[in-house]
């Protein structure tokens, strides 16, 4: 499938991976919402982990289509996320994202690994709004 991805936190305009990885490589960027969800911090880096109730607020990144195969590799690899593999950090999702006009759109999200996810909810940093920028 080639959805969008939902972009929350170091790859967001601004921060240091955007450049490094989507800069050149988008045909659009878009603020979105991902409800059902809450930000943790990594520290240095965001986690999404699904909550119910929660939201985290980000980018929906349309890829050039010329480029999405080689995007879609850079950013698995830079998550840590290989299909099936139980030693993921991150798990890379189809989700509905919210954009600000209030349509919904089905996006690749990264959100934290089971292991990872239990971990930050017992001893992680929830970052309050879901806002990596207002952190």
């Amino acid at each position: 499938m080639r959805l969008p991805f939902f972009v929350y936190g170091t790859l967001l305009p601004g921060e240091h991976n955007h450049d490094l990885f989507l800069r050149g490589r988008t045909v659009s960027e878009v603020p979105g919402r991902l409800t059902g969800a809450v930000l943790y911090d990594g520290p240095g880096y965001p986690y999404a982990v699904e909550e119910p109730g929660g939201v985290v607020c980000g980018e929906l990144v349309t890829a050039d289509p010329d480029q999405y195969g080689r995007l879609l590799g850079a950013l698995d690899r830079l998550e840590d996320y290989a299909p099936g593999d139980p030693g993921n950090v991150y798990e890379r999702l189809a989700r509905d994202v919210t954009r600000e006009d209030g349509t919904s759109v089905r996006a690749w999200v990264y959100v934290a690994a089971p292991a990872v996810a239990a971990d930050l909810r017992a001893r992680g940093k929830l970052i309050e709004g879901g806002d990596w920028r207002a952190r």
